[in-house]
């Protein structure tokens, strides 16, 4: 169990991890040591799976969530069991946007995460509910963008029952203050065929009470789902059991064919298979209804090459500059995610907190506009491409090693440090463009002792971005080149000897490190002053105490514990600095203990409609009631909703 909130008074977001001894019944931490690539995100409302990759490692993945420091995340995480260790991969693929509380399952058949739904950034500065569906590929680490539910929500449970996801409840109430009539509660039932891309409207459980819910939580069991409580103004404690139809009991061929909605069965010589026992046993998938390309207006939408064309809408990219339907007539056009290149803009415009966006060097952060912009590409200086994080150059000439250093020392870099694959790939690119003269570059990768290869920066060589070619390295090669680009690979060779060209690394000489820096979190901010201190970034809840970014109140409170926020003019930290029932009435922790005088005058306390309450402890937030504080006995009226008299 990793992240969440810690409900305790600052309400913090933790990067606890927490392991529960099935067998022992306990629960201890665990201390992972995190990798050197990527930085650990404390988050909540993220969704996690244990998966077994093709690499046989037993990885714990952790998909999006919200941070108290770096905001919606887009950013995977995988917990390495075995090692103990973290890593915050690159992905491929379309460019997607994180969020809070969407739902995901896994599908062992695809070996693929499908996410629905969540609270997240969107254009424009602006936040809401999405119906977005995504497809995440764990052993390629690819996103690829479905066919969006027409249900948006979050809050809401998932669960996979032969080949369809089966999407229960959730809140779809996106307003605050303002209501424009959508539910906060919803029995939704929906189902999406993994074979086929398609969404279905299932029927709400006819069951004699209201199952509208969000917060809830499913499992499967025997081919059923069991939802178990969430939150319907009160918090619910029963169990409610979804059986889907069982494909077994279809006898004719098409009747199993068309199973559904809500469930997709395979045909098997002469009986019928769920899908998962039917791809096991390698039965052909049932037909889908033939998809034709979308029109223009729904590709529109996308904004940058990657998302276009990784996704199911039929679209590509047309002149590098739109999105249209692949019907449409292009002079220009890429259709296939690979030929994309990824622009700073488009990887900064998804980075919604100023810390977010400061960790990464191709960006900056605007004060004034509140958002993440990309830097002027000039940063490297002539002859230099910026890539990521840093500036490569590639010279053709043969030289040795220490001569390859020298030259790269002279031009304040050092020969590259290649760990990641977006500097992996452009230099591969790079070489193919040399086809007169082919070139095999040296690389800041050398032997340190008798087994162990190290890059120039220090950092460990992993052989995931780069691979030895077969029967490398060998023994008399203690520094490394690249091999040519159609092979794509390293070889080692004496450093003395000479090679077919060079690689330099330089780091980004960034505006951003002269910039402001940001300020502090939100919730970081401590008193209701310090917090709306700085216009309306931050939000001061009085009866929780504490202090949210404005982005984030929906997520913060989603339960309605914040009872009464303040942006501007801070009300006093304690019921008794209010001194007329007016004012004390208008708190909601708050009631007045009227004088016997009946004459207006008396005090105000912290309580209930029960009456007033006190803390059990200096060091407790937990309330109990004490009559004592405002005694009937001795003529003091309690008042709670309405003040005594016409006056007051």
């Amino acid at each position: 169990m990793y992240g969440g909130k810690i409900e305790t008074n600052n309400g913090n977001v933790t990067d606890e991890l927490w392991i529960f001894s099935i067998n022992s019944q306990t629960w201890s931490t665990k201390i992972p040591a995190i990798l050197v690539h990527g930085q650990q995100y404390a988050v909540e409302g993220h969704s996690a799976h244990i998966i077994e990759l093709d690499s046989r490692d037993i990885v714990m993945i952790i998909i999006f969530g919200y941070s108290a420091v770096y905001g919606y995340t887009s950013s995977v995480q995988e917990y390495y069991i075995r090692s103990n260790s973290w890593l915050v991969p690159e992905t491929k693929g379309a460019i997607v946007q994180g969020g809070y509380g969407h739902t995901s399952v896994y599908d062992e058949m695809t070996k693929s995460i499908y996410l629905h739904g969540g609270y997240k950034a969107l254009p424009g500065n602006k936040y809401g509910l999405v119906d977005d569906l995504y497809r995440y590929e764990v052993n390629t680490r690819t996103w690829t963008i479905l066919k969006e539910s027409g249900f948006a929500k979050y809050l809401h449970s998932a669960v996979l029952i032969s080949g369809a996801m089966l999407i229960f409840g959730g809140n779809t109430h996106n307003d605050t203050s303002l209501s424009n009539g959508a539910k906060c509660f919803s029995a939704d039932f929906l189902a999406y065929d993994i074979a086929c891309d398609e969404w279905k409207i299932l029927p709400k459980p006819n069951l004699h009470r209201d199952l509208n819910r969000f917060g809830h939580t499913a499992v499967v069991s025997n081919g059923s789902m069991y939802i178990f409580g969430g939150f319907s103004s009160v918090l619910l404690n029963d169990i409610l059991v979804y059986k889907p139809p069982d494909c077994e009991a279809f006898r004719q061929e098409e009747l199993c064919k068309n199973a559904g909605p809500g469930i997709r069965c395979l045909w098997n010589k002469n009986h019928c298979e769920s899908w998962e026992s039917g791809r096991a046993n390698n039965v052909l998938e049932a037909k889908c209804t033939r998809k034709t390309a979308a029109a223009d207006d729904r590709c529109y939408r996308y904004a940058d090459c990657a998302s276009c064309t990784a996704n199911t809408n039929g679209c590509q990219w047309c002149d590098d500059k739109k999105c249209i339907s692949a019907n449409s007539n292009c002079s220009m056009s890429v259709k296939n995610y690979t030929k994309c290149h990824v622009r700073n803009e488009q990887i900064c415009n998804k980075l919604t907190s100023c810390k977010s966006c400061s960790l990464n060097l191709n960006c900056q952060w605007d004060q004034r506009q509140q958002e993440c912009q990309a830097l002027p590409a000039h940063l490297c200086g002539e002859g230099w491409s910026h890539i990521g994080d840093a500036c490569l150059r590639i010279n053709s000439s043969r030289e040795s090693y220490d001569n390859a250093k020298l030259y790269c020392y002279n031009l304040s870099g050092n020969l590259a440090s290649l760990t990641t694959s977006k500097e992996v790939e452009f230099v591969l690119d790079e070489i193919h463009k040399y086809t007169v003269q082919k070139i095999s570059p040296w690389v800041g990768l050398r032997k340190i002792n008798i087994s162990y290869w190290g890059w120039d920066d220090m950092s460990p060589f992993t052989n995931t971005t780069l691979q030895w070619l077969p029967g490398e390295p060998n023994d008399s090669g203690f520094c490394a080149y690249l091999e040519r680009a159609e092979v794509a690979g390293l070889k080692a060779n004496p450093c003395t000897a000479k090679a077919d060209g060079l690689v330099c690394e330089k780091p980004v000489v960034s505006p951003n490190q002269n910039a402001r820096p940001c300020k502090k979190t939100c919730s970081l901010r401590t008193t209701c002053s310090n917090c709306t201190s700085n216009g309306m970034e931050c939000m001061w809840c009085s009866s929780t105490k504490r202090c949210v970014d404005s982005n984030a109140y929906i997520i913060s409170f989603p339960y309605g514990q914040c009872l009464e926020w303040q942006t501007a003019t801070c009300s006093p930290q304690n019921c008794s600095g209010l001194r007329t029932c007016g004012q004390c009435l208008e708190q909601p922790g708050c009631g007045w203990c009227n004088d016997p005088s009946n004459t207006g005058k008396g005090h105000c306390v912290e309580g209930s409609s029960r009456g007033p309450m006190k803390l059990v402890g200096v060091h407790s937030n937990e309330m109990v009631l004490d009559t004592n504080l405002c005694p009937k006995e001795k003529n003091y009226e309690w008042s709670f909703i309405h003040c005594p008299g016409k006056n007051f």
